[in-house]
């Protein structure tokens, strides 16, 4: 089977390209490695997939140094010539669509960024697949689809008309732009909502490693709405699990959907939505002791107000991806912690 993983120098991206080649499945990465947070991070990923830096340069298709099953190629989602002849040349099976500007704080302030890598880039993969006949196209969501749903646990069937960031707004017209597609040419797309990945190699800019650099370092940390958030955090060991069962699941068309009361997770298309989450909520200043343990010593906190765009909880309902593909997440927060700060220690000699 061959694969197309976008962002692949990403956290998750890198990731599911090692899985797949240790299965055998021959795999092309495609990432822009734009500067969001520190490129030396994203290059490291490469690295371990047998990608030297010195080599990559635009549009440049490199052989792996390390499997004769990878390539990488450096390229935009939205350049829509280019994107037309990776999908022409490439020949595949399957695409697992992981790139995107991430970041719900960033889209507040650079919102052009989300739309034009979003949503162009994401309507070039869509068109891809749509004129040169993959077999299914799994894509990124986000949790932040659910928005001001009070409701939870949050469930696939539940509304996500209230998105509070730019960034979750488009990754709703993802998950839009996807049953469109499904609906008009026939096209398998299974969308993923993740829940708070962490772990090793994870995004600078997210909260585990936010706090471990200022406590390692001395500094106080920022916690907003004084500690009082729930967030399910979820390993990064147990989100690749379940987008490798997504990616072998082609979705077909739900034969028990009601017009009347229509499931949003499923279609008369073969289309469907999958939460990825661990399911047990954690609250955010538990998850800060953690990290305080894993590291030795106690951090100085400033307690701050709730930042635009974020939400007070998130909880994901596995229901579905325990059923349908026999796989709950279950990596214990004091465990994956451990394990997330002792790879940072290492990577940045801490």
């Amino acid at each position: 089977m061959k694969v197309l993983v976008t962002g692949s120098a990403g956290f998750i991206g890198s990731y599911i390209c090692k899985c797949l080649l240790s299965r055998g499945d021959e795999v092309v990465g495609l990432d822009n490695i734009n500067a969001y947070y520190d490129v030396d991070l994203k290059y490291g990923r490469l690295a371990t997939l047998g990608i030297r830096r010195e080599s990559i340069d635009w549009y440049k298709l490199l052989q792996s140094e390390k499997s004769e099953n990878f390539h990488f190629i450096r390229m935009n989602l939205e350049d829509k010539q280019a994107m037309q002849m990776l999908f022409a040349n490439g020949h595949f099976d399957k695409v697992v669509n992981l790139a995107a500007q991430a970041g719900v704080r960033y889209s507040i302030e650079n919102p052009y960024a989300y739309v034009e890598s979003n949503v162009d880039g994401f309507l070039n993969i869509l068109e891809g697949c749509r004129h040169y006949e993959v077999k299914h196209l799994i894509y990124a969501s986000s949790s932040s689809v659910y928005g001001l749903n009070g409701k939870v646990p949050f469930s696939e069937k539940d509304s996500i008309a209230h998105p509070v960031s730019l960034y979750a707004a488009t990754k709703k017209s993802n998950e839009l732009m996807a049953h469109t597609y499904s609906h008009l040419y026939g096209i398998p797309s299974t969308g993923l909502r993740f829940f708070t990945v962490y772990g090793p190699w994870g995004r600078p800019d997210m909260s585990p490693f936010l706090f471990a650099d200022a406590i390692l370092h001395h500094r106080p940390i920022k916690v907003f709405n004084n500690g009082d958030m729930l967030r399910d955090f979820t390993y990064i060991d147990d989100i690749v699990e379940g987008v490798l069962r997504v990616i072998d699941h082609i979705p077909s068309p739900d034969p028990d959907w009601q017009a009347e009361t229509p499931n949003p997770a499923t279609s008369t298309a073969p289309y469907k939505i999958y939460n990825i989450g661990n399911s047990y909520p954690v609250k955010l200043m538990d998850f800060i002791q953690a990290i305080e343990e894993a590291i030795g010593h106690p951090a100085e906190k400033i307690f701050l107000p709730m930042q635009l765009g974020d939400v007070y909880q998130t909880n994901a309902d596995t229901t579905a991806l325990q059923n349908e593909l026999g796989f709950k997440p279950d990596k214990s927060i004091r465990e994956g912690v451990k394990e997330t700060i002792e790879w940072y220690r290492s990577f940045y000699q801490l």
